[in-house]
């Protein structure tokens, strides 16, 4: 693009802004960032900004022209309630004050593009009363990105009646990606969707991740043991432990990442086995540059989330996916997906079952597994390529109508 293409009607820079809620977790975030980071590469003119709920933002690195602004933290309670995490005022003062917080950074930011990942209305509805203002200012294009899977569609279309969502989809947004494929997963299937929030849909196909520059891997051979964000990893990785302690043969050896969610507690019991095993298993933190420890690994172990499978197709890992059911269904949906096009392979509960030998024959059997390149089709990693090109050519019909 000439730099004459890449500003907008008021003849400044384009300002795009992502809201991203991450009230536990990593993938939303993460998401986000990969966006951002590739919206400002392609027009090097461009700038990014993300507000965030997540309470690790700061430990990553973030691109030139890519910043976030951190919303007060909120943690989700074993009951289903929500809580602050660290200021002492209550829930609903805590949403009141993100929400002022979101529609002061726009109306400071003046935003050409508002991307909001998942939650149409944000946390608790907290985006609403932004996304009015910016609908009757007119200046902004509102986006609306969604991943895959969301749920099944049962428990989703509940829970998009209950927040208010499908009113906000059909009111608010200009356009709706979806981050992977129609022909493998249409999350909206369960939802009361009208034909014209439907012909608004963008499949945009995976997020590729970036495979740039890494860092030196560990001493190879070795699997990579990922558990994402860690908070809900602890069965995965006691199976993982489980098998290298039952199996002294078990190779080659592994590389676990426990992710910045796992309890200490937890965390200091793992590390009591990980060192009994005499470095057959090695463990390390949170990895905010894990793409290192992606591109050096023989293979990989890991649950079923967006992000983490979005990244075993980029660096063409063979891998064994452990999916979570519960709360959700979402990583088990697209595991199975995965494995019916031969893409991995999926350790499931009930076919399998979650016992330290399922586990050792999974891991044995690593190098006998197709590569994902084998079975990727066309347009699967095309996410970040179409997100740009819609960006380019939104930005451009807002010129036509300013000049026209």
């Amino acid at each position: 693009m000439s730099l004459t293409s890449n500003l907008n009607h008021s003849g400044r820079a384009p300002r795009i802004l992502f809201y991203s809620h991450d009230t536990f977790g990593l993938g939303h975030l993460r998401r986000s960032r990969a966006l951002a980071s590739a919206i400002t590469e392609a027009d090097p003119t461009a700038s990014a900004l993300i507000l965030t709920g997540s309470p690790v933002a700061g430990r990553f690195t973030f691109p030139r022209r890519v910043d976030h602004v951190r919303l007060p933290g909120v943690t989700k309670r074993a009951d289903g309630s929500y809580v602050a995490q660290t200021i002492g005022m209550g829930i609903e003062e805590v949403t009141e004050l993100r929400s002022s917080l979101i529609r002061t950074a726009v109306e400071q930011y003046h935003p050409d593009v508002l991307i909001v990942d998942k939650e149409p209305t944000g946390f608790r509805g907290e985006l609403l009363p932004t996304l009015d203002f910016l609908l009757r200012q007119g200046k902004t294009k509102l986006v609306l990105g969604l991943r895959d899977v969301l749920d099944e569609p049962e428990v989703l279309a509940a829970e998009w009646a209950r927040k208010g969502a499908v009113e906000a989809t059909e009111r608010f947004y200009h356009e709706i990606w979806v981050y992977g494929l129609r022909s493998i997963y249409d999350p909206t299937s369960g939802l009361p969707l009208s034909p014209g929030a439907q012909a608004r849909m963008h499949w945009t196909g995976y997020l590729r991740r970036d495979l740039g520059p890494v860092g030196k891997p560990p001493e190879q051979p070795y699997i990579l043991i990922t558990p994402g964000g860690g908070g809900d990893g602890r069965a995965m990785v006691d199976l993982v432990l489980s098998a290298y302690e039952m199996d002294p043969e078990l190779e080659p050896r592994a590389v676990l990442v426990y992710g910045p969610f796992l309890s200490g507690e937890l965390r200091a019991e793992f590390e009591t086995r990980v060192a009994a095993l005499g470095g057959r298993v090695t463990a390390v933190g949170f990895e905010s540059q894990i793409e290192t420890l992606f591109a050096g690994a023989a293979g990989v172990v890991c649950m079923g989330g967006y992000n983490t499978f979005c990244e075993v197709l980029s660096f063409d890992k063979r891998a064994v996916i452990v999916p979570r059911t519960v709360p959700r269904l979402e990583q088990w949906i697209r595991a199975s997906r995965a494995e019916e096009l031969g893409l991995v392979r999926m350790l499931d509960e009930y076919r399998d079952g979650l016992t330290a030998g399922s586990m050792i024959e999974a891991i044995r059997a690593l190098p006998s597994q197709p590569l994902p390149s084998q079975a990727i089709g066309a347009g699967l990693l095309d996410g970040l390529d179409y997100v740009t090109q819609r960006i380019s050519l939104m930005l451009g019909e807002d010129r036509e109508r300013a000049t026209g």
